[in-house]
């Protein structure tokens, strides 16, 4: 059973905003990490953002920093991504995934993960 749903993409102009949202069950909150990933046409999968349940510390890869904000609602049990200034080679499916934190604040996306949601297409034009 996929117990995390990504929503939120469509299709935006260059320079617009998009804000993702991953649904996530009550498990994560306590000491997990939940992670946005992207697969591009035509690439591999690769990981955008992190945050953790346990410190509330995130990371993003440097093609989004600056741009987008990985941030938590546990009152709605949600992990959002904002999407800001959105470029045509931001367009991917993605997806977000939950693994356990870290003890130390995370700094990157390389984690083991075991709970993946389906994926939510973002277009951006030109």
């Amino acid at each position: 059973e996929v117990q995390l749903q990504a929503s939120g993409g469509g299709v935006v102009q260059a320079g617009g905003s998009l804000r993702l949202s991953c649904a996530v069950p009550e498990y994560v909150w306590n000491d997990h990490i939940i992670s946005w990933f992207r697969r591009r046409p035509g690439k591999l999968q690769e990981g955008v953002s992190t945050i953790s349940t346990r410190d509330g510390s995130t990371y993003y890869v440097a093609s989004v920093k600056g741009r987008f904000t990985i941030s938590s609602d546990r009152a709605k049990k949600m992990i959002y991504l904002q999407m800001n200034n959105l470029r045509p080679e931001d367009t991917a499916v993605y997806r977000c995934a939950t693994g356990i934190s870290p003890l130390v604040p995370v700094q990157t996306v390389e984690y083991d993960y075991d709970d993946w949601g389906q994926g939510t297409q973002v277009t951006v034009s030109s």
